[in-house]
């Protein structure tokens, strides 16, 4: 078998991102043909099948998702390397990867980035917002911000902030069905749960369906949504009593606290990224940055 081209794999790389030739053409400046014939020649030097083609775009075959995950890799490896070396002494510059669940990124997190791209200008920032976890080993993503301590012992980890979790409503909601007086009084009111399945990370979400009851007869929920800026949309929009966290009420001036003597669970925020960014200036600047939000905020 012959050494592999790099700019072959690039190309494979591009292609297999995309999902077709025209896209991944588009990216590259390339004809159309000329991608099919490079990746057509990579498959001839390996002699085998990476992608099946067919109408709707391009499928992995299972050698071509190794290949992908090492080109990726490789890829990944390179433009950090490009990043080091453009970074000067004092400016961090380059491209940084964020991931985050739907709930704190679209609230707690984009809330700040204004201020942070002004400090830094240079810096190419890209939030990928996901309930499910991208893998930062594999390098979805330089950086995430999660909401319990990584799984992966070798990741480097900082904590944030505590998240603390309250039972709100929405003062139309108030106003049409009463305050509730007690954890038993909650059976008379509407409720809003988080729907199946529920990630590990949220712990107890649903603990207004269980508060008061026995686990053999929890409340019935009105309303389930599995997201919990959905839950705190419907929460505003007066359909009834939800448990959500600080983090995403912060700046809700139409909801109110219900049954606030009454401790709930809590869980704990880390901004998390792997050792072969250690001594990324993004990722320095960055961290710094959220921590010293997550010190500012009154929770």
């Amino acid at each position: 078998m012959k050494m592999l081209d790099w700019d072959k794999l690039r190309i494979f790389h591009t292609a297999a991102e995309s999902g077709s030739f025209t896209h991944a053409a588009e990216k590259l400046g390339m004809s159309q043909s000329a991608v099919s014939r490079q990746i057509s020649a990579l498959e001839d030097d390996l002699g085998l099948k990476l992608f099946i083609r067919h109408a709707r775009g391009l499928v992995l075959t299972e050698v071509g998702e190794q290949l992908f995950r090492t080109a990726h890799r490789m890829h990944w490896e390179l433009q950090q390397v490009e990043t080091q070396m453009s970074e000067s002494q004092d400016i961090p510059t380059g491209p940084l990867i964020v991931t985050t669940t739907v709930g704190i990124g679209s609230t707690w997190l984009s809330s700040r980035l204004d201020e942070f791209l002004k400090l830094y200008p240079l810096i190419q920032l890209e939030i990928r917002l996901n309930d499910a976890e991208l893998d930062l080993a594999m390098r979805e993503a330089d950086v995430a911000i999660r909401l319990h301590r990584p799984n992966q012992s070798e990741m480097i980890q900082r904590k944030l902030f505590t998240v603390h979790n309250h039972f709100y409503a929405s003062n139309s909601y108030v106003d049409e069905n009463g305050m509730p007086s007690s954890a038993e009084d909650l059976d008379n009111h509407r409720i809003i749960s988080f729907g199946e399945p529920v990630p590990s990370y949220l712990g107890d979400i649903n603990y207004l369906e269980r508060m008061g009851r026995s686990d053999s007869s929890p409340r019935r929920a009105a309303l389930r949504v599995n997201a919990i800026y959905g839950m705190m949309q419907a929460c505003r929009a007066g359909i009834g009593i939800a448990m959500l966290p600080a983090y995403v009420t912060e700046k809700e001036d139409g909801l109110v606290q219900v049954l606030p003597e009454i401790e709930l669970p809590a869980y704990e925020a880390y901004f998390v990224y792997p050792p072969a960014l250690k001594n990324s200036k993004r990722v320095g600047v960055f961290r710094d940055f959220l921590v010293s939000k997550a010190r500012e905020w009154s929770f």
